[in-house]
């Protein structure tokens, strides 16, 4: 017999995100609006760093029920957190080249208001994930955008093989609910998960694979409903 799950309303999912929003100790729930409609849920107002609004987003999708979210928070930071966009590339390089295995060179960093991008060409996600780790918790960085490439070294049924084989392997992930086509370097994941969780590991196992350089993620969410 199908259990019926009943779904939470708008109001129950804005109360369970500022509650979760209000938990976790490194975001200043004051600062933030939240507003809900239909399971979409916009975060609003100001986060006095980059990482604080990284840890706003990730809060928010914890809470069941989220179906999407529209991250409109802003930076404001304080007079003693700005730095000059040379600083902060300066910065941004060194954590780069000290903590990670990335051969120098690899990535170039640009820095336009706070705003650090990356470019460049590694071998694998992981070293791509790792060029960009911590860099929106340094002082006065506002954002972060990673368009370092990978190259690509499989073909793409070896692509394919190797992604359906990660995810049977993978106790979070339910294998047969997920439509996988590769086309290319791009991988376009198709179906439903049942949480944000669910949804980032399959992107994260997708990433882990060589010879991707493009993830089209068209799973979603699907919280409630009946379940056999």
């Amino acid at each position: 017999m199908p259990t019926l799950i009943v779904e939470k309303t708008d109001t129950d999912i804005k109360t369970d995100v500022l509650a979760e929003l209000k938990y976790e100790p490194s975001v200043k729930v004051t600062d933030i609006g939240v507003l809900v409609k239909n399971g979409t849920v916009t975060l609003n107002g100001y986060a006095t760093s980059a990482a604080e609004r990284w840890e706003a987003v990730r809060a928010t999708k914890r809470v069941v029920g989220v179906k999407a979210i529209a991250d409109d928070i802003e930076i404001k930071l304080p007079e003693s957190f700005i730095n000059t966009d040379s600083d902060i590339a300066t910065a941004a390089i060194h954590h780069i080249d000290w903590f990670t295995t990335i051969p120098r060179g690899s990535v170039k960093v640009t820095v336009r208001n706070g705003w650090i991008t990356l470019d460049g060409e590694v071998d694998w996600q992981y070293l791509k994930i790792a060029a960009g780790h911590f860099l929106h918790h340094l002082s006065g960085v506002k954002g972060v955008s990673n368009e370092i490439s990978i190259k690509s070294r499989l073909s793409v049924t070896e692509v394919a093989t190797d992604i359906k084989a990660a995810f049977k392997r993978n106790a979070m992930l339910d294998a047969n609910k997920i439509q996988i086509d590769v086309a290319g370097s791009k991988v376009t994941l198709k179906g439903k998960v049942r949480n944000y969780a669910e949804l980032e590991e399959a992107e994260r196992a997708v990433w882990a694979a060589s010879g991707v350089l493009t993830v089209d993620n068209q799973l979603s969410v699907q919280w409630f409903g009946y379940d056999t």
